[in-house]
Parts: C-alpha cells; structure tokens; sequence
C-alpha cells in the first residue's frame, strides 16, 4: 500500500486495515484514482427510524439500511416508536427477524422504556436485554420521575443504557416550531426551550443518584448544552448527542413547508451557537441524524399539520463536512470521532473491519428524488454540498457502490 494512500486514510484502525488492503488487492479500487479519495472506518448512527414493522409505507428496514450505506453508515440503532411497540420479547424478536432478513447493515433495535412508549408501566427491560442495544422511549419523553428512576435502576443492573427523548408535554402548548422570532413574526404557535432542558435536568439529577449510563438524544438547546457540560463535570455517566440540521440552521431559516418541521425543532442563532462549542469542547458526544421519513402527503401540509421529522442518511457527512470541516471550525478528525468512534465506543458497537471511501472535493446538488430512503423531506433539497460517498463495505462486501 502506497504512502500516498495511508495518507488518505482517516482515523482506520488495525482492525480496518486489512479489510481495506483485501479490496485494494482484489481491485474494488481499479476503477477509481485512489489517491483522490479518503477511507473513514464505517459510521454508526445511534438515532434512526426504520419504521418497521408497522408503517412500511414510510420506510423498511431494507430501505432505511440501503440509504445508511450510500451514506457511509454500517451500523444503526432503530427507535422504537413502531407497531408493535417493541416492549416484549416477542415484539422485539418480530423486528429482529426482519433486520435479519433485510438489513444490508448492521441494525440494532431499541426495547422501549415503558410498554407501548404510554409512560404508564415498565417494559420487560429484562426479557429484552440481550437483543436490545439499548432502552429508549423516543419520540416521547417519560413524564413520571418515578418511572424514570427505576427505569434506570433496572437498566443499571442490566447493563443497559437509558437513551432519553426529553419533553415536558405540559410545557408544550400545541407547538409545532421554535418559539422564538419566527414563530412570533409569522403567527405559530412554539415549542418552548424549558420543555427540553428541564426534562434533561431532572434526568441528570436521576443518574447522578442511580449511576446509571444516560445518553440524551437530539440536544438543541442552549441551556441543555450547559447542564449537560455541569454534570459531566460533577462525574454523571452522561453523552449527547445532536443532528447536523441543529448545527447549520436556525428557525430564521424555516420556511413554511413541512420539510422544516422536525421534533425538536430549529431554535435560534444563540442555541446553534451554543450546539457548535458543546461539539468544540466535547460535551456533545456525537451527531445522529434522527433519520425519520414520512409520506409524502404527511410532509405536505405546512408547518402546523405535517408530520415532526426528515431524513438525513445520505446528507449527514456532507453537510457536516461542508458547514463544519471546510469552514474550519473543526478537523477532519473529530468528524470522524463524532460520526463513528463516539458512538462506536459509547454504545458497545464493534466496528469488525468495515469502512467507507468518499471523494472530498465532489460537488453535487441534494435532490431528494434520488434518495434511496422513501423518505425525500429534507431542509438541505436544493443545496449544493461537498462529498459524495462511492463505496461502503460492511463484512467484508460492499454494500453501496457509487457506480452501480
């Protein structure tokens, strides 16, 4: 292997590295100037909605896995807001099935905190254990501090990890954006902050108390960021996570289109500054998409009445490259960090030799009908991004080829 090329290879371990040899020996690269591309190990999104089973018409998880892939992801953890609800053994083993069928990834479920994401009575945290990656309620925030706190004592003494969606729903008001300027300038009604870092601040205080590892999903908010960063400080087994969209927009950004409408929403300039130094200064852990496709017809009705949620799989690392990486407001490196080795070491996911090969300097225009997700909203349609993957391996076989 030349000089020319290690150089071109990002944060590749000893583990990666033979699986890379093997394909440059076996000619994968023959087509391509090697030289002009960079080979990252395979990046592990923590926070993605498959949508099956139960709503197959929004996403599968052959799909959602093929569109992971062409955006250089080999490993996924799904949310459980599915149907069946995966609280059991049983319906948790039914989505088990189909990743094993269909996945062209590596897909791991989440079992749910509380049987069917109600908050009212605890999943079978122990039956599902050994084929969950983790406990989550997302897409709804557990209300009961109670329920919260043996939730974790349980999940402690399981090995599991509490990943939180965190939401004070009698602080929500009916919103359905920021509220902020926008929201005030053109007549919606907003979600506050306080519904988000409140919530964060008592789950905190309860795994300070109970020990167990907490992770937070989709952070945006200023003053998440901060109590975030105290507790990591006071020694709270605490990680973050936040998406790119978080990272580049505000709600000065919206537009009165259901591609913009996402949960949480798109704050204001001060929390997407705040968003970037927590990523600066390493309180916030690692990005996660929240990938989340819906219908067309159910992204068609405006700000008020489309469904919360876009996709992001095929657009994370060239966004993120693009607003943060050639902008010079991080490396190259801590990209990767935040994209693989932090969720990878946070989660317990093994990378096991996969990788994926993109060309930087690409240039192309985001059009959602090229997607392989069924999912096509995205605030970013119409952007001009640099990077585009050509090639993902996972297991030693390529699971996206650009070319192909």
């Amino acid at each position: 292997m030349s000089d020319k090329l290690k150089a071109k290879m990002v944060m590749i371990s000893d583990t990666e590295l033979p699986s890379v040899s093997r394909f440059l020996e076996e000619g994968i690269f023959s087509r391509f100037n090697t030289c002009e591309y960079a080979v990252f190990p395979g990046f592990c999104d923590v926070h993605v909605h498959f949508r099956e089973p139960g709503f197959s018409y929004k996403e599968t998880i052959k799909t959602g896995s093929a569109a992971a892939a062409r955006g250089g992801y080999t490993a996924a953890c799904t949310m459980p807001n599915l149907s069946p609800v995966p609280d059991s053994i049983e319906s948790l083993r039914a989505q088990n099935e189909i990743i094993e069928r269909d996945a062209s990834v590596k897909v791991l479920p989440y079992g749910s905190i509380t049987v069917g994401q109600k908050g009212e009575t605890m999943s079978d945290l122990e039956g599902m254990a050994p084929d969950c990656i983790a406990c989550s309620d997302d897409g709804r925030g557990v209300q009961s501090e109670e329920m919260m706190r043996e939730a974790m004592i349980r999940a402690k003494a399981l090995g599991k990890m509490i990943v939180a969606h965190c939401e004070v729903n009698d602080l929500l008001e009916g919103g359905y954006i920021h509220k902020g300027e926008y929201a005030k300038a053109h007549g919606h009604r907003g979600i506050c902050s306080e519904s988000e870092y409140l919530q964060v601040e008592r789950d905190l205080r309860l795994a300070k108390e109970t020990g167990c590892a907490y992770h937070v999903c989709h952070i945006s908010a200023k003053e998440t960021v901060e109590a975030i960063r105290r507790a990591k400080a006071e020694g709270v087994d605490v990680t973050c996570e936040t998406g790119p969209h978080y990272l580049i927009l505000t709600d000065m950004d919206l537009k009165e289109e259901g591609r913009f409408k996402m949960n949480p929403p798109l704050r204001g300039e001060e929390d997407r500054k705040a968003l970037i130094e927590g990523i600066i200064d390493g309180t916030i852990d690692m990005i996660a998409t929240d990938h989340a496709p819906h219908s067309a017809e159910e992204k068609s009705k405006g700000l008020e009445k489309s469904a919360f949620g876009i996709v992001g799989l095929e657009t994370c690392f060239s966004l993120c490259y693009t607003h943060l990486v050639k902008t010079g407001i991080i490396t190259l490196e801590k990209l990767i960090e935040l994209l693989s080795v932090n969720p990878r070491k946070r989660f317990g996911i093994e990378n096991g030799g996969d990788f994926t090969v993109w060309s930087l300097e690409s240039e192309y225009t985001v059009d959602p009908e090229k997607f392989l997700s069924m999912g096509r909203a995205t605030p970013f349609e119409g952007d001009t991004l640099f990077a585009e993957c050509v090639l993902t391996v996972h297991n030693g076989k390529p699971v996206y080829e650009a070319d192909k």
